[in-house]
């Protein structure tokens, strides 16, 4: 009789154990169809209650006040795409702005060019700093110099749309606890996969996220290559952070802890430059998971308290999407050494391919999110809806650069010293542009 409990207990110890790899399996496949349809329904909702109108970019939007509105590009190292970038900012379709160029010690002739533009446009105002101080000096170098309570930001290397600051100032203006907005980037870089595979990325992946993050709540970041700011909200929370490897989601925090809200404006067109080589691409997103693991840290324990009850949602899905990057490496982990070596029974791994159905409502799932997202930004962006043949490529380049980035960057984020100051890395600028 005992024996035969014995031999139950036991079967019944490999079937929980066998069953928990089933549930760690399950979690790597269903959390991204979860959040999938999370991010559809979000993008959606939003569509209908505020972009159905037949309003477009090139339509400027109808602002009840225009007051001065100060540009602010922060530049390292940019001497071959600054003349477009401060051209593009002069033909601004609003009538009262300035325009401040911070030359954050570029050591190439980013300095001079800066010099004979401001002599060509009255707009133009720069500001030398002596070294490399890092992004967010330079953003607060310039903020604290403009003359404008509304702040337009602006990576050096962008081109922006002629009514893009009108939209980023527009909801500024029609809303006083609004303390930031974010635009709606656009690559320009076409020429590999990697370029075409990040067309699809920034509209299926990046805009339907920010739309359905405002639906619930919060947004996890303005966009750091172009966003609109209160100067006001900024002086509440110290302005950018010198410290942290992504300022432009440390200030987001910064702000929606201070109660400000950060929308959206899809209609704040910005063309951008993107890494088209692997090296780039992972320096990039390595910078970015870092970033995200340091303003989580930073933030972890204060912001379980009531009042911040809004940002909670943010915090979850951070904590899920990390958790499930580390899930999907160990997961793979295991598979790999039970194919070697004897595992006990709780670390099995039987698959890491899942059935057939499973595969195919993913893979569906997927397909309809891209669907929805090039619907939705073919208004922004004309022929669209032919990046979809890239665009299809995505999740599995996805999944294996988050897996890989997260595992990297969030220990960098754990052993960074506090105090180190972030300066800037000139990045992969593309290797054709269009």
């Amino acid at each position: 009789m005992l024996d035969h409990f014995l031999s139950v207990l036991s079967v019944g110890a490999v079937v929980t154990a066998i069953a928990s790899g089933r549930l760690l399996i399950a979690f790597v496949f269903f959390y991204p169809l979860f959040m999938s349809f999370i991010w559809i329904c979000g993008g959606i909702y939003y569509y209908f209650h505020w972009e159905t109108t037949d309003q477009t970019p090139d339509e400027p939007p109808k602002l009840r006040d225009t007051p001065l509105v100060s540009i602010i590009i922060p530049c390292f190292n940019e001497q071959d795409n600054l003349e477009e970038t401060i051209e593009s900012a002069v033909a601004q379709n609003y009538p009262d702005f300035e325009i401040v160029a911070v030359n954050d010690g570029s050591r190439d002739k980013t300095g001079p060019m800066l010099d004979a533009l401001a002599a060509k446009y009255e707009r133009l105002r720069v500001v030398h700093l002596a070294r490399n101080q890092g992004k967010g000096v330079a953003l607060r170098t310039g903020a604290l110099v403009s003359r404008g309570e509304f702040l337009v930001c602006i990576d050096g290397d962008c081109i922006l749309h002629p009514n893009a600051t009108a939209y980023l100032v527009q909801p500024l203006i029609d809303h006083v606890r609004v303390g930031a907005v974010t635009g709606n980037p656009r690559i320009r870089t076409r020429s590999t996969l990697l370029g075409r595979i990040q067309v699809g990325e920034f509209s299926s992946i990046i805009g339907m996220i920010k739309r359905a993050q405002r639906i619930y709540g919060r947004i996890f970041t303005v966009s750091g290559v172009v966003a609109a700011f209160r100067k006001h909200a900024l002086h509440r929370v110290g302005y950018w952070s010198i410290n942290m490897v992504t300022d432009d989601i440390d200030v987001s925090w910064e702000l929606q802890r201070d109660h400000w809200g950060i929308l959206y404006a899809p209609n704040a067109i910005c063309w951008i430059l993107m890494p088209e080589t692997l090296r780039g691409l992972w320096r990039q997103r390595l910078r970015w998971a870092q970033g995200g693991a340091e303003v989580f840290l930073k933030n972890i324990r204060s912001l379980w308290r009531w009042r911040l009850r809004r940002m909670w949602p943010l915090l979850i899905e951070y904590l899920l999407s990390v958790s499930w990057a580390f899930a999907f490496l160990l997961s793979v982990l295991l598979w790999i050494a039970g194919h070697f070596i004897y595992l006990p029974p709780g670390l099995y791994v039987p698959t890491i391919f899942p059935p057939t159905f499973t595969g195919l409502v993913l893979g569906f799932a997927c397909l309809m999110q891209f669907v929805v997202s090039l619907v939705i930004e073919a208004r922004y962006e004309r022929g669209l809806r032919r990046a979809i043949f890239w665009t299809i490529w995505y999740p599995m380049f996805y999944w294996v650069i988050i897996v890989a980035t997260t595992v990297v960057g969030f220990p960098k984020a754990l052993l960074k010293r506090r105090t180190a100051r972030a300066v800037w890395i000139s990045p992969d600028r593309g290797i054709r542009r269009q």
